[in-house]
């Protein structure tokens, strides 16, 4: 998930420079969702016995009926989660610097951790926070010098604050609906209804793009980004969700920053530095110590 989240950053970057941001985004998820509904309509007609047992099977499988009840559940997950983050990290990621849209993606753990907790969900130890602190100390190390606080770039800001608050909305409600669903059931159906209210949204920007100068590698990017950085990540992301917890999946969200930099260092020629390789040690060091007896289950969950 780390890989395909922190290499996407260098691969759409050529799409941006030809097609408007939230046109790019409202065409991948377009694309995703019909994969998605593709997925879930060919594994309900699998035979039974290949589809009762084993992990992989309840990756993809949902043996419970979707109910009225569910279905809410998932049209909220749909608007906050797709919808609603999308839309906000696209704008919020265009007003505002790379480094401060960076470092505030990068206190979502932080923020899952702490609804975690107080929702009962987790119980979060101290390693966890030292760890999470940590990995936050690190992407502002990595990224502290593009920072720029105020002014022009405060819309943004806010806006990318609005977009994390979706997310860790959009995580920590999505577990509770997995304990009768799949992830990719829960993930392509809540997907599929925000592509329905975020489309309309962005009717504008669709019509500002000329279809028929879109180059042919432009499409191949839209492609590759909708079937990895949303179908293939996301139900990584919500399988372990599902099976580690919110908490302790989020803290692997601090790792993006650290493969796009990779990323950008092997194929776009962007020096790294000291301190950039100190910020990205402190970064894996404070993910290691997630992993460190960082939760003690609660017996009533």
């Amino acid at each position: 998930m780390t890989l395909i989240w922190g290499t996407n950053f260098a691969i759409v970057k050529h799409a941006f420079r030809v097609i408007d941001p939230q046109a790019f985004n409202a065409m991948r998820l377009v694309v995703s969702s019909t994969v998605f509904l593709i997925v879930l309509a060919l594994t309900r007609r699998l035979p039974t016995s290949r589809r009762a047992q084993g992990s992989l099977a309840g990756i993809f499988y949902t043996p419970s009926p979707v109910t009225r009840r569910d279905w809410l559940g998932l049209a909220a997950l749909g608007l906050v989660g797709h919808c609603l983050y999308q839309y906000a990290f696209v704008a919020g990621l265009a007003a505002t610097s790379v480094a401060n849209a960076a470092l505030i993606t990068a206190a979502a753990p932080v923020l899952i951790a702490l609804a975690s907790g107080a929702t009962g969900e987790e119980r979060i130890g101290a390693g966890h926070w030292l760890g999470a602190l940590l990995s936050l100390a690190g992407i502002y190390i990595v990224v502290g010098p593009g920072l720029s606080v105020g002014g022009s770039t405060l819309r943004g800001d806010m806006t990318m604050v609005g977009a994390v608050c979706c997310w860790a909305i959009y995580t920590l409600g999505s577990r509770p609906m997995m304990t009768r669903h799949s992830p990719v059931a829960v993930t392509g159906l809540s997907m599929a209804i925000g592509t329905v209210l975020y489309v309309p949204l962005v009717v504008p920007h669709l019509r500002r793009v000329d279809w028929s100068e879109v180059d042919p590698m432009t499409w191949v990017t839209i492609v590759y980004s909708a079937l990895f950085a949303l179908c293939v990540a996301y139900t990584i992301w919500y399988a372990a969700v599902r099976d580690i917890g919110s908490a302790r999946t989020s803290a692997y969200s601090n790792v993006v920053p650290l493969v796009a930099m990779a990323t950008a260092a092997a194929f776009l020629g962007e020096p790294l530095g000291v301190r950039k390789i100190a910020g990205a040690a402190a970064v894996l060091i404070g993910v290691a110590l997630t992993r460190v007896k960082m939760l003690t289950p609660n017996p009533e969950t």
